[in-house]
């Protein structure tokens, strides 16, 4: 079930919600809970007796770590190995055999056999999360949760289960509990409305886009023309942007018609600078995540050499790559965005300040746009041909229609996502993202709104094209 959909739009959000506010607010963390494996289960009904069996396991290992004070190491490490080994075991077996046959067969041996492991959807978000629960409480920052239930309805929360943001414990602990300060007329209406907002991202821009970058990146690179390679590149930027900050807005309008407070997950990424700064922008709850449970334990920027500074901004980001897919090409992007962090210290920042504002801006965003040719590859021959075709220079006879519809929302993403490069649009999105409407704005806009929601709606009665990117992460 995704937020896209008519089953999720008009029959299970409403119920929900209707039922959410109507219970006694000790029901409240168990209905959405229940709601929330009706909704994982849609999706994935042999996989949610798996989640549920890890989520009970974690959540004792880690009440006996709260407990106690000698063994406090050791149940740390059986919670991490539980995890890890789940996400290792089916998200990465699969690729480890692949490339262990590869090996073989080119040897003349003969393949090992083995039967393909299903991924559970979301895995790599919700097993962070269960990270962050057990890091946390082993480091006393938090207090272990006394009900499963509640521990079972933070990690399983449908808004964030699937595709994020990545929400730390730390960081909600207290509304996991009570969120009756929260839950109040303001934050329903201005939840509604950034749902509308990341729906209309969503369906309008990245479904259109998509569809057409599907085409192109279908066909061999020696049979398009530069022109179409690089409309296949920048239209799948704003694809995957406005894709993935448009779930993430969703995840944040439900949460806070609900009583949470979400983190952020986008801010406007390709007006970013230089890539360190492209990082605190894009995906900033993974980021963020990497930074404090990976980074820092790592050395961080408290090493004696930079030799062993650039090898921890590597590990980071090779893992970030293999945490976005078990593929080689993911590989290579993280590998890719690790180099450029490095040149960034040794010179490209210093570099990107000297030359202005604009020049740098436009400088990243081409940087990104290799990094995106990269990732959405199917391997990494073809991301080597593709960019070799943008540089090419060359025609083709091959043809792909675009119509009025196409550019007209690759003209609209284009503008949002560099909007705020002018304070104007910064003032205008922080007015319109992060504070609730006055009582002159309410109507204004209540009539976007239901506009969008109308598009939105006949969006999805025509049907068509409409997955979710980051859904297989």
């Amino acid at each position: 079930m995704v937020f896209s959909s008519s089953i999720f739009l008009f029959y299970f959000l409403p119920v929900f919600l209707v039922l959410y506010y109507v219970v006694r607010p000790k029901y409240k963390n168990l209905t959405a809970l229940l709601f929330s494996i009706v909704f994982y289960a849609w999706g994935a009904p042999d996989m949610i007796y798996i989640v549920l069996g890890s989520l009970i396991i974690d959540y004792y290992i880690v009440k006996s770590l709260s407990k106690s004070e000698k063994r406090r190491k050791l149940l740390l490490l059986l919670s991490v190995f539980v995890n890890i080994g789940m996400l290792a075991y089916f998200k990465y077996a699969n690729f480890f055999v692949e490339n262990v046959n590869i090996i073989i067969s080119s040897f003349g041996g003969k393949a090992a056999k083995w039967t393909d492991v299903v991924l559970p959807i979301g895995i790599s978000f919700f097993t962070f999360q269960k990270l962050s629960y057990t890091v946390d409480i082993y480091r006393k920052e938090s207090k272990a949760l006394n009900s499963f239930v509640d521990y079972a309805m933070y990690i399983l929360l449908f808004p964030q289960l699937i595709a994020g943001p990545i929400v730390r414990y730390n960081e909600i602990e207290n509304q996991i509990t009570d969120r009756s300060a929260n839950e109040t007329w303001d934050n329903r209406f201005s939840g509604f409305f950034r749902f509308v907002i990341g729906l209309s991202k969503k369906l309008l821009i990245a479904n259109t886009l998509g569809a057409k970058v599907d085409e192109i990146f279908l066909m061999a690179p020696a049979d398009m023309s530069t022109s179409m390679a690089w409309i296949g590149v920048i239209a799948y930027s704003f694809q995957i942007y406005y894709d993935f900050s448009g779930y993430s807005d969703m995840a944040i309008g439900i949460g806070k018609m609900i009583g949470f407070n979400f983190p952020e997950n986008f801010n406007n990424p390709y007006v970013s600078r230089n890539i360190t700064e492209f990082w605190r922008r894009w995906h900033m709850t993974l980021s963020r995540w990497m930074r404090d449970y990976l980074y820092i334990p790592l050395g961080g920027n408290r090493v004696k050499t930079k030799a062993r500074l650039y090898f921890n901004l590597w590990v980071v980001f090779f893992l970030s790559g293999l945490w976005h897919g078990a593929a080689w090409n993911f590989v290579a992007w993280g590998v890719f965005h690790g180099l450029f962090l490095i040149l960034d210290r040794l010179f490209l920042a210093k570099f990107t300040d000297k030359i202005g504002k604009f020049p740098s801006i436009a400088l990243t965003y081409f940087i990104t746009l290799l990094g995106w040719v990269i990732f959405r590859s199917a391997t990494l021959n073809y991301a080597f041909e593709y960019i070799g075709k943008m540089f090419s220079f060359t025609g083709s006879d091959s043809f792909i229609y675009f119509n009025n519809k196409f550019w007209f929302y690759m003209i609209a993403g284009a503008i949002f996502a560099f909007f705020t490069i002018i304070k104007p649009g910064l003032k205008v999105e922080n007015r319109i993202f992060y504070k609730s409407p006055s009582k002159a704005e309410i109507l204004p806009v209540m009539i976007i709104t239901v506009i969008l929601l109308f598009f939105c709606a006949g969006t999805i009665a025509i049907g068509g094209f409409n997955p979710f990117i980051y859904f297989r992460f």
